[in-house]
């Protein structure tokens, strides 16, 4: 029995398998019963158990086994130059010299030469002379299939050298510096309810307003469609005068105040504005002004004198808001003068059971005072043939509709627009210096001034015209909660109408019903619900709270927020569906690609046919619902998308053993998974926007425009970038400290 054992390395490398033909070719030339075998414990290793001599690397071992212990140039160069290459899988750099040899003769320098020119030269056709002599040497071609049975020889990796190789023709373009209409492109004119500065909005307020229409804003920017968002913080009227007089402030240090805490509240929730400005402005005034004039001028308006509540302990007429009291149709106690935020019905103050002033709580007394009407009667038959028209074509959502019909249905009534208050825009009328504009006319006209003023400094100042005076080719979409429909379909249209001009009128509306809290209200007062700075307070990221908001938007009916749901979606959609996918196939693509896409043929993929119809049907559902402002479900069909991708890397298999055995069909699956991640990263680019950022820059590619169908735009050589966790899972035992710490100042 032999004492001489011979074993090889166990490795997958270029250098393993150089090192196991080397042996191999040794053994099979100088000692045929000698077997090159596997040692589980250690690597390369020659053992003579009888003398106890061992060797451990491997161009020893063919020196010793030929007898031949002389130094060679050839072998120098294989140490010095070659080997280095071969670690660092640097092939193509490795170069053969045919004059070295002129036959095949079975030296140390010849074997050790061959081994490390083998993994190189192998498959190139246009090589002749020794090399090839060697290779097809029966001794060799034994000992070589040999030591490629005992080498499982993981595939060469490219360079990742961050190049990027992605088709033309499918980003997002970037921003340009004044956005204007274009003819033959799709513009669009963006607008949510201006958010009134007199407190801190809570979630509902910002999922109703600044929060859908920033997700539609971002899907159309995203589409290329030609769009401008815009928006501002509705100052004038009651409520700030009476919140100022209560801070014992100013209303300009109240608006300034506010104004500051609503921009970093929505910078914070990733709120894209294109321009966020504010109504008291010097053009606010010029434009209201110049509406008011010719719906004067027109003959839709008139002077009334009525009876108002007038409070005898500050000496002042009460604006609506001033004025507090129980509703005369559902009975809600906390009614306000214009609106009962039970009901929803639109109230005159005087109709209040038991009216309060909400500044001194006093009770007050009825006085005459002299006000200016819009004359909606004369402007009805318009407004219901504009009402008709426009529903139709912008398919409003289902709740503006129902508002709007009540409203048209009753019958349209003057409505008084002008305040007895100081801060707002004044009355452009003689004898109305101690009277304002009521805010609900005025502070519709601020989406036009906050328009002019994106423009103010811009090249031409007038370019916001061709905006709100271009309805042929600008559809203006609205977002706002379903108290404030009535403002935006009945009275702001009538007043466009009756001034003669062209204005661009409503094109879509989407109205949210009411965002509750825990089962209840949010209440500031009472400590109850989640702020706009609370959020920022949990250290949970935007983009979760985006995600929650979104899915939970309340679209048809109200819905609620709560901590559970909060958590579970975190943790089992953002983190086990869209986490999971994209840190699955870019890590595998990593560790097995060096983040290089490979070269692929989609017909490796079985079933690819299918798996393509499949994205590309959820696809168009997806841009069917975003176009529509089904903003829920565009979501749920994102993560839809998300998830086929999970189960496309399950179909598939994709494992070490697929990467190993059918290297094809492995180098197809990761090519189409990583370009279906790029997509993913387009279509939660709106709900989402920071996570896409990550996402692109895992990829190493800028922002994808949304495709009409599935598009394979990462080419083959394109170099991704590091991987990244999207999100972390949130601790159950959250749930119940914030239930707490926001349940009221009464929750413990």
């Amino acid at each position: 029995m032999s004492t001489i054992q011979l074993f090889g390395s166990k490795g997958s490398t270029v250098v393993d398998l150089v090192n196991n033909i080397k042996l191999s070719i040794a053994a099979q030339v100088f000692q045929p019963q000698l077997i090159v075998e596997l040692n589980q414990d250690d690597g390369i290793l020659f053992k003579d158990s009888k003398s106890g001599f061992e060797l451990i690397e491997a161009n020893a071992i063919v020196k010793y086994l030929a007898k031949d212990f002389n130094s060679s140039s050839v072998i120098s160069k294989e140490e010095l130059e070659i080997y280095p290459q071969l670690k660092s899988n640097q092939l193509t750099s490795i170069k053969y010299d045919e004059s070295l040899f002129h036959k095949v003769e079975f030296t140390p320098s010849q074997i050790i030469l061959f081994s490390a020119l083998y993994p190189t030269l192998k498959d190139q056709k246009d090589i002749s002379g020794w090399f090839t002599e060697f290779l097809t040497n029966e001794k060799v071609a034994k000992a070589v299939k040999h030591a490629l049975s005992i080498t499982t020889l993981e595939r060469p990796k490219e360079i990742n050298t961050g190049i990027r190789k992605i088709k033309a023709n499918h980003l997002v373009k970037p921003k340009v510096a004044s956005i204007v209409p274009k003819d033959g492109e799709r513009n669009i004119l963006i607008t949510s309810a201006l958010p009134y500065v007199n407190n801190v909005p809570h979630l509902g307020n910002i999922v109703g307003s600044v929060l859908s229409a920033d997700i539609y804003a971002r899907y159309t920017k995203n589409r290329n469609y030609n769009s401008l968002f815009i928006c501002g913080t509705d100052e004038y009227g009651t409520a700030t005068e009476t919140k100022a007089l209560k801070d014992n402030v100013t209303p300009q240090e109240l608006c300034d105040k506010y104004h500051k805490i609503h921009k970093q509240v929505y910078d914070w929730f990733g709120i894209d504005f294109d321009y966020f400005g504010r109504t008291p402005t010097s053009l606010q005034t010029e434009i209201a002004h110049d509406i008011f004039l010719k719906l004067y001028k027109n003959g839709y308006l008139e002077e009334k004198t009525v009876p108002q509540l007038y409070c005898e302990s500050h000496n002042k007429f009460l604006a609506d808001r001033y004025v507090e009291g129980t509703c005369p149709l559902c009975g809600y106690e906390d009614a306000r003068g214009d609106q009962c935020d039970k009901c929803g019905n639109l109230l005159d103050p005087l109709e209040l059971i038991n009216p309060r002033c909400q500044v001194d709580n006093a009770t007050p007394i009825v006085r005459n005072s002299t006000h200016v009407y819009l004359k909606l009667p004369e402007l009805e038959e318009k407004v219901s043939k504009w009402i008709d028209e426009a529903s139709t074509k912008g398919a409003w959502s289902k709740n503006s509709k129902t508002i709007t019909a009540s409203w048209i249905k009753k019958g349209l009534e003057p409505r008084c627009i002008t305040r007895d208050l100081f801060w707002g825009t004044p009355v452009p009328l003689p004898n109305y210096e101690d009277k304002v504009l009521y805010v609900w006319f005025d502070a519709t006209i601020g989406y036009i001034s906050i328009t002019a003023n994106y423009f103010k400094e811009k090249e031409n100042p007038e370019d916001w015209h061709k905006w709100w005076n271009n309805p042929d080719n600008v559809d203006l979409y609205q977002f706002m909660g379903k108290d404030n429909v009535p403002f935006h379909t009945v009275v702001f249209p009538a007043s466009l109408i009756g001034t003669g001009d062209v204005w661009t009128k409503l094109h879509h509306l989407s109205t949210t019903e009411y965002l509750q809290y825990e089962g209840g209200k949010f209440s500031k007062s009472r400590g109850v619900g989640v702020f706009g700075n609370n959020a920022e307070d949990t250290g949970i990221p935007p983009s979760v709270w985006r995600y929650y908001l979104a899915s939970v938007r309340p679209e048809s009916s109200d819905s609620h927020f709560s901590w559970e749901e909060f958590v579970t979606k975190n943790n089992s959609e953002l983190l086990a569906n869209l986490g999971n996918f994209v840190n699955r196939i870019v890590k595998f693509a990593i560790a097995k690609y060096n983040g290089v896409i490979p070269k692929y043929d989609i017909k490796n993929i079985g079933d690819y046919e299918q798996f393509e119809s499949d994205i590309n049907g959820l696809l168009t559902s997806y841009i069917e619902n975003m176009e529509a402002v089904n903003i829920r479900k565009g979501l749920e069909t994102a993560m839809a998308i998300s998830a086929r991708g999970n189960q496309f890397l399950q179909d598939n298999k994709l494992d070490n053993s697929l990467y190993a055995n059918l290297p094809d069909k492995s180098d197809a699956v990761v090519a189409v998974a990583l370009n279906l991640v790029y997509l993913v990263s387009a279509v939660i680019a709106p709900f989402i926007p920071d996570t896409t950022a990550q996402i692109n820059e895992i990829l190493n590619a800028p922002a994808l425009s949304i495709t009409d169908k599935f598009e394979l735009v990462l080419e083959e050589g394109h170099n991704i970038g590091k991987a990244q966790y999207l999100f972390k899972r949130i601790d159950e035992k959250k749930i119940e400290e914030w239930r707490a710490k926001y349940g009221g100042q009464d929750s413990t």
